[in-house]
């Protein structure tokens, strides 16, 4: 347990988390929405510092980063938290609700990066920002070892805070749950705003891809999607873009997306952008293998969650010299 960056004292003991755009005023003894920060006379305290309620090495493509070090394994590791309330969380145990857990201090994990020869870190699973002091202090030392550092991520963080972490991480990943800003303040209790605002700035600091989580008669109309093309079209059309497929769960009875669904959005948006990829789906006729915008070639080959780099040579397409999109080194 840390004392919380990111607070200000109100008096009579209450203070305000600034981490977030919640802005969550929190009286003594009581939790934000998060669950991660809590008051302790008048002190707000990150109870979730090095507390993870799971350690395991994946593919890179798992995250999903599809244009970061195809095909590596990193060390994945996750708070007991998060500040939205999705109520089709697909990780609602360790996100929603309270989960065993295990101290790792900061030091420890890098070791165990290490040991594992990781790549780097990702911290994944559930939402890292709410983590953001065991990041800042592993991360720190993690890139000091040569390792990178990943966030999947909801992008709700306030920019001062994310300002001050960027320059320890490599990639992100982060979701783009709806473009309708009802949906984030009604049902996901979250601020639209705020994680556009995250997908721009860090697009200009770091490696970036953005998923979509298509949940049927929410998002998943045709108006939303090139409301959602168009964004990432603005920020670039080199984006990887991922629409993933939804499964009922938690809370949310919905049927799971049909697969004309995936296969729609696919289309719009390959229409604008050079990188569209599905998840949660196997589609006979779409590949998730990376091509060049270019000429064709076939630069990064994917099979079961994992990528082999078969077409960029020193950076560059192996046949038409184009620089790749794809981070390799």
């Amino acid at each position: 347990m840390r004392e919380a960056e990111y607070y200000e004292k109100l008096g009579d003991k209450r203070v305000r988390c600034t981490l977030c755009p919640l802005l969550c005023i929190i009286l003594p003894g009581r939790l934000g929405q998060c669950r991660a920060r809590k008051n302790i006379d008048g002190k707000l305290y990150a109870i979730n510092f090095g507390e993870t309620t799971s350690i395991a090495m994946d593919t890179i493509e798992k995250k999903p980063l599809y244009h970061y070090h195809p095909g590596k394994l990193i060390l994945s590791i996750c708070p007991n938290s998060c500040n939205m309330k999705c109520p089709w969380c697909q990780n609602a145990e360790i996100s929603q609700e309270e989960f065993p857990t295990r101290f790792v201090p900061p030091e420890d994990m890098v070791r165990i990066a290490l040991k594992n020869a990781s790549f780097g870190i990702a911290y994944t699973y559930t939402e890292p920002l709410t983590w953001f002091e065991y990041i800042k202090e592993t991360g720190g030392l993690a890139k000091e070892k040569g390792l990178k550092n990943v966030l999947v991520t909801n992008g709700m963080i306030n920019e001062k805070p994310l300002l001050e972490i960027l320059p320890l991480i490599g990639a992100l990943n982060i979701d783009l749950k709806s473009m309708n800003p009802d949906v984030y303040k009604r049902i996901i209790k979250g601020d639209l705003k705020t994680v556009l605002n995250t997908i721009r700035i860090t697009k200009k600091h770091c490696h970036v891809e953005v998923t979509d989580l298509l949940i049927p008669d929410l998002n998943d109309s045709s108006e939303e999607i090139e409301k959602l093309v168009d964004f990432v079209e603005g920020i670039g059309v080199d984006t990887p873009l991922h629409f993933s497929r939804y499964f009922p769960h938690y809370r949310w009875t919905a049927p799971s997306t049909p697969t004309e669904t995936i296969i729609r959005a696919y289309n719009i948006a390959r229409e604008r952008l050079h990188y569209v990829y599905v998840g949660n789906i196997l589609i006979e006729e779409i590949s998730n293998d990376t091509f060049c915008p270019e000429c064709g070639n076939l630069l990064v080959e994917r099979s079961f969650m994992t990528g082999k780099v078969v077409g960029i040579k020193e950076g560059k397409c192996s046949k038409c010299g184009r620089k790749a999109d794809v981070v390799t080194d």
